[in-house]
């Protein structure tokens, strides 16, 4: 077969699949579009969650920003001259209560947002601060069970301290056992332990806070639990070597 024959059979084969292509889609035509249409559509609401998201993100960055402002505000002594456009508070529970109105405000409004789950956590750290611990322990036990593991472990170990606050230790008990079978990030299972073991200790039960302290002190004898884990043990011989 001779070049122009392979040229004119290449040429008469792109003809009709270029024609088969067009007849398909003059066809097709309605359906074509309806899929762009829908393709594009897809795209936009994607594009326009984003910058919703990054708008609503900086709304409750600023937002959470004033609530720490708040949280942070200094107490004035009584009698205490307040110099002009300082503001104080006259107790931490009025801080904390004023605090908390800003903080649930941001997780209310904002709480699909990170700042947004900071601020629920941080109403139920301030709920506690406010003596309000029914309120406290709906709002952490709604961090501690959320998908957010940081923010998890640490609402578990605020829920384990009001526990014992209120006297009921099984339930907190329970909690530092969870956390230091399956410590996070925040909350590593050596600061779980630790816990624990104060918590028996408090109550009483001495020789079981001296096996959890001694278990810590092996497994990790160069880590931060491990050395508060010695010094428990061991308080006075532990002081006179970090004096050294």
């Amino acid at each position: 077969m001779d070049q122009q024959t392979k040229a004119a059979l290449k040429q008469d084969k792109f003809i009709t699949t270029t024609s088969h292509g067009l007849e398909w889609a003059s066809e097709n035509r309605k359906s074509v579009l309806v899929t762009v249409a829908l393709l594009l559509a897809v795209i936009l609401v994607f594009v326009l969650s984003i910058v919703v998201y990054n708008s609503r993100s900086e709304a409750a960055s600023v937002a959470f920003g004033d609530a720490m402002q708040a949280y942070q505000t200094p107490l004035a002594a009584p009698g205490q001259a307040v110099p002009p456009g300082v503001r104080t508070y006259d107790t931490a529970i009025a801080r904390a209560k004023a605090s908390n109105a800003l903080f649930l405000s941001v997780a209310n409004k904002y709480g699909m947002t990170p700042d947004g789950q900071n601020a629920r956590y941080f109403a139920g750290l301030t709920y506690v601060e406010a003596g309000q611990y029914q309120q406290a322990e709906d709002t952490l036990k709604k961090i501690a069970n959320g998908w957010n593991s940081d923010l998890s472990g640490l609402a578990k170990l605020a829920l384990a301290d009001l526990y014992r606050t209120t006297g009921r230790d099984p339930q907190a008990i329970a909690i530092y056992t969870q956390l230091a079978q399956k410590g996070t990030t925040t909350v590593p299972p050596g600061l779980a332990k630790l816990q624990l073991a104060d918590l028996y200790q408090a109550e009483g039960k001495t020789a079981e806070a001296r096996e959890i302290y001694a278990k810590l002190k092996d497994s990790d004898p160069k880590g931060a639990a491990g050395a508060a884990a010695a010094e428990k043990l061991n308080p006075a011989p532990a002081r006179a070597q970090q004096q050294q």
